[in-house]
């Protein structure tokens, strides 16, 4: 057992998580808890109906805003998790004609009252990004070329001339230049997933100060094993691509492991990419066909609308989920269009059921955008794919390569041009930026290592920073710089494996591994955790089940997180073999007996944190590791180095 006192001090809230968490349960704990509510199906629908007239939308009836979660909390009827002291709850249940809500027409009924109180107890759950006030914002299908700004302080990139207008109009000052340091580990982290080495370093520093960082990054990307191998846990989560799972036994589902891997190696061009998963061949047809759920499922969950919500959601970010049941209570999408994109997949006449109700009517092959091109209906299904395909992927289509710009731009600075990545619909925070990232990303031949150097050697994606605040959190927020990241699952365990060299010796993921180039350090040659199937660690850290589409992972520290990095026996085991590892390490073998744990402790602090440690903590990491460093207490180390903010986020 690891010795607390030893700690950071700053690891004393993960005790106190942990101590939280298991304690003994009460009567109150031990009920069972209520289903979750699902929000846009069932607390939407009733506010829309009965109170959307009063108080969305400009019309505020004593002061009362509905509009977004932010004006619910401002309005103080409600308060989260509370719904016996919340004067929503008093107002729909009063039976005084002066204070009781609605004020007229049928009141609510018990169904609908109890849906708004456990909708409140379970602390006001709200989809990102959904707002009942009508937006102005059409966004548009066609690109638009952009007209730069002109330059100002010798800021010639294009991102920093658009972004200095921005920052000049929001009266803001330009965020400053992180140091030299800084940026050698968030852009390793960002491009390749992998921590810098010594010899990374060593090579940086002796570039030209002003072409270093521009020369780094074309080394990055020019590695294309390390790069197909972080950026393929963002395709495996986008595409709901695994190794095993739900539907591979049976036969219900399909990876695209190995068509998939190769793309990223080839940096296959986008557009070409998208039309492979649409009209597919060979390795690449398992995106479309979703899966095949054993026995009866929902309407809205058959693999013809699976493929709507899918290809929707994934290169337009449009919901489509909602609107595969009825009309979209969340935006402006009704089920004929759901179904219409249905129908382009289906073998048969696909029948239109809303609510699970069959409608009597056959659904008819359409395309979102009407206005690019159309579907012919009556060719069989693999042509009217190849139209699908020729349209999702048009030149003249700006919905599919903002998206992606968008998701990149978002995986970069932690925050989206358009917030949510899957709400296109709402506004960019500014839109000749999103414009023309898009049109660079089509004028440079749809080529996505080109459009992450683009962005990376921007002054913007260099700065320190943003200090994170209610202003950049909320809804409307200004741009201010990068925000802070953490560390991926993924992006976790390969850090410790590269500090501990343990990496594991096979890959689950059934693809072919080129050999590494003479450019990758040894000390991040391995396999690397986006090839191994999820553990229970890396599922508690986030890794999703990829039975569904995810475009962004949960950033906040949950108790169970700090549980398993706190006591988790996955954690424990992951600590031993890096302890027996590093002692072993030549370095450590043959340094002088009275200086080895000196001489560990600095190296575990430079391939960690990328710097020698002052002298504090010097000292006590030597006190951690003792005389003669032993197996324990290397652990102890690697645990309080591994728990530090410095190491698990992304500056």
């Amino acid at each position: 057992m690891r010795s607390l006192p030893r700690l950071d001090p700053s690891l004393c809230i993960l005790a106190i998580v942990f101590c939280w968490a298991t304690r003994p349960a009460n009567a109150q704990d031990s009920a069972p808890k209520p289903a979750t509510i699902d929000f846009a199906h069932t607390v939407a629908p009733i506010i829309k109906l009965r109170c959307a007239e009063c108080h969305t939308a400009g019309k505020y009836k004593g002061s009362f805003s509905m509009d977004t979660r932010e004006d619910f909390l401002k309005s103080m009827a409600v308060q989260p998790g509370k719904s016996s002291t919340s004067e929503l709850i008093e107002r729909i249940t009063s039976d005084k004609p002066d204070h009781r809500m609605p004020p007229k027409g049928d009141r609510l009924t018990t169904k609908q009252i109890d849906l708004l109180k456990a909708w409140i107890d379970q602390g006001l759950p709200w989809d990102p990004g959904f707002s009942f006030k009508t937006s102005n914002y059409v966004p548009p299908i066609l690109p638009r070329k952009v007209a730069l700004p002109a330059p100002t302080e010798n800021r010639q990139h294009p991102i920093d001339r658009i972004l200095d207008a921005y920052h000049t109009r929001n009266k803001q000052k330009l965020p400053q230049p992180a140091d030299d340091d800084t940026f050698l580990r968030r852009v390793h982290l960002d491009l390749i997933g992998q921590l810098p080495t010594q010899a990374d370093r060593e090579k940086f520093q002796a570039d030209s100060p002003s072409e270093r960082r521009a020369l780094l990054v074309k080394r990055l990307l020019a590695e294309p094993r390390p790069y197909a191998e972080h950026w393929l846990t963002f395709w495996n989560d986008l595409l709901r691509n695994d190794y095993a799972g739900t539907g591979f036994i049976d036969g219900g589902r399909k990876q695209i492991s190995a068509w998939l891997y190769q793309s990223l190696i080839d940096n296959k061009p986008y557009n070409r990419m998208v039309r492979e998963l649409i009209s597919p061949t060979g390795d690449s047809d398992g995106f479309i066909h979703g899966i095949k759920w054993r026995g009866s499922v929902n309407a809205s969950q058959v693999v013809e609308l699976q493929f709507s919500q899918n290809v929707s959601q994934v290169f337009f970010g449009i919901n489509m989920k909602c609107a595969s049941c009825h009309d979209s209570f969340i935006d402006t999408w009704k089920l004929e269009d759901a179904y219409s994109l249905a129908a382009v997949i289906a073998n048969s006449p696909l029948e239109i059921n809303r609510c699970d109700k069959p409608q009597g009517r056959k659904a008819t092959a359409a395309f979102l955008f009407p206005q690019l091109g159309t579907i012919d209906a009556s060719l069989p299904r693999d042509k009217r794919l190849l139209q699908l395909a020729d349209l999702v992927t048009h030149e003249k289509n700006g919905r599919f390569t903002r998206t992606i710009a968008n998701r990149l731009w978002q995986r970069l600075f932690g925050r989206g041009i358009v917030h949510p990545v899957d709400v296109m619909a709402n506004p960019p925070f500014d839109a000749d930026l999103l414009d023309y990232l898009g049109t660079w990303l089509a004028d440079n031949r749809y080529d996505l290592k080109q459009l992450l150097e683009h962005i990376v050697t921007s002054q913007a994606y260099q700065s320190q920073v943003a200090v994170t605040g209610q202003e950049v959190a909320g809804a409307d927020h200004p741009f201010r710089g990068p925000e802070i990241k953490r560390l991926s699952a993924e992006q976790l365990l390969d850090a410790i494996w590269q500090i501990s060299q343990t990496s594991p010796k096979n890959s689950a993921a059934p693809v072919k591994i080129p050999a590494w180039t003479a450019d990758t350090p040894p000390e991040r040659r391995g396999i690397r955790a986006s090839l191994l199937n999820a553990d229970p660690l890396t599922r508690s850290l986030g890794r999703p089940n990829r039975e569904q589409v995810v475009t962004t992972r949960p950033d906040q520290l949950t108790t169970l997180q700090a549980i398993d990095l706190a006591n988790g026996k996955e954690m424990a085991q992951l600590l031993s073999a890096g302890a027996a590892s590093l002692l072993k390490a030549d370095l450590i073998q043959k340094a002088d007996p009275k200086s080895q744990s000196a001489t560990l402790a600095r190296l575990i602090y430079q391939r960690a944190l990328s710097r020698e440690p002052a002298a504090g903590e010097l000292a006590v990491a030597v006190e951690i590791l003792g005389e003669k460093p032993a197996e324990d207490s290397v652990s102890d180390l690697l645990w309080t180095i591994f728990m530090l903010p410095e190491f698990q986020l992304i500056r």
